[in-house]
């Protein structure tokens, strides 16, 4: 027999969930089917789609979700049929009329995608990623579909693609120093500018972990989250410690430094800060894992960090949020393209889509 110990037992950590966070992925079920079945029907010769086809598309299990959103949207898809014709899915002139948009949107989002490409690379080891890397997260950053052809032979100047060690990967060919600068910098600058100053010379740590300094970070605990005084006082030490910038190369400084190891998080930050949701899977994440020299841990380190980011299981992979990028649910900023989408969806009817400012 085992005897019992008279001890209390150890308090069970909890990871505290983010309902706001967590409805923001609820929120983009249907408008993602909305754009997607949109995309589909453009990508037709007669801007037309027949139904019979719809499976070969998106599925046998998905069509049915894509056929529900036919249904219950009459004011974006119209569809026809006749005595001899198949029926078949097309826009409706409205959605038409706002999906013509769509061009001028994209000529707004080249100098962005370009610049965030940039910057991507010159946040990795050697100036140089993966393209497999790339087209994972093609979506999340808006590049096109075909960006391999149609944006990056534009800019020879910037980049260019060569095999390493039998892999093509796309390599910066010059370094801009005026894009070095981070989100958080961005961020400091606005609130100097904005009339925070005062706050600024404070420098008081408080209950939301909260430091105004040149090396803090805008953290956002989540509800229900106590942290005691031992813990906030770890939290001011770590907000004041100086790190090297996240576009410095990662080869020059010890795994070991606690300096180099908050400089992974603001490598974590600017990569978040990059796409257009601010946010991106877990997996695609891991894809960059040794060329931006992420923690093996990574997991560990977003939660150890939860006031900066937040982890959902919601949807069909488990993603990571840069909460500051967020008010409640709601994305605080955004680009040309998720406000041209924005307006597309908004044909449905549905209130939640909000415009938001854009985002050059």
């Amino acid at each position: 027999m085992h005897k019992t110990c008279g001890g209390r037992r150890p308090k069970k950590k909890i990871y505290h969930r983010v309902h706001e966070l967590d409805k923001a992925m609820d929120l983009q079920k249907k408008p993602n089917v909305i754009l997607k079945l949109k995309s589909i029907i453009q990508s037709q010769k007669n801007q037309s789609l027949l139904l019979r086809d719809l499976e070969k598309e998106v599925g046998f299990i998905q069509k049915w979700n894509f056929i529900a959103v036919i249904e219950k949207y009459p004011l974006i898809f119209h569809v026809s049929s006749g005595h001899k014709t198949p029926p078949a899915v097309s826009l409706t002139k409205k959605a038409e009329k706002i999906a013509s948009e769509e061009s001028l949107a994209n000529e707004l989002m080249e100098p962005i995608l370009v610049n965030n490409l940039k910057k991507l690379l010159m946040l990795s080891v050697d100036c140089r990623l993966p393209l497999e890397s790339i087209d994972l997260i093609q979506p999340e950053f808006g590049l096109p579909s075909d960006f391999k052809k149609s944006l990056i032979p534009k800019f020879p100047e910037f980049f260019s693609v060569k095999e390493v060690r039998g892999i093509p990967h796309l390599e910066l060919e010059t370094w801009d120093s005026s894009l070095a600068i981070t989100a958080r910098e961005e961020r400091l600058i606005q609130d100097r500018i904005s009339g925070s100053s005062g706050q600024l010379k404070r420098a008081r740590i408080s209950k939301d972990g909260n430091f105004h300094g040149p090396f803090a970070f805008h953290l956002k605990f989540p509800v229900g989250f106590r942290p005691n005084m031992s813990y906030l006082q770890e939290l001011e030490k770590w907000q004041k410690m100086d790190f090297p910038s996240p576009y410095l190369n990662a080869k020059r400084f010890e795994v070991s430094d606690p300096k180099a190891r908050k400089r992974v998080v603001g490598v974590l930050h600017e990569v978040l800060s990059l796409t257009m949701e601010k946010r991106l899977t877990s997996a695609q994440l891991e894809a960059f894992h040794s060329e931006l020299r992420l923690p093996a841990r990574l997991l560990l380190c977003l939660i150890k960090h939860h006031g900066l980011f937040y982890i959902t299981n919601k949807g069909a992979k488990s993603s990571v949020f840069l909460k500051e990028g967020y008010e409640g649910s709601r994305l605080v900023d955004k680009c040309p393209l998720l406000m041209f989408r924005d307006k597309f969806v908004a044909l449905s009817g549905r209130r939640d889509v909000e415009h938001s400012s854009c985002v050059v």
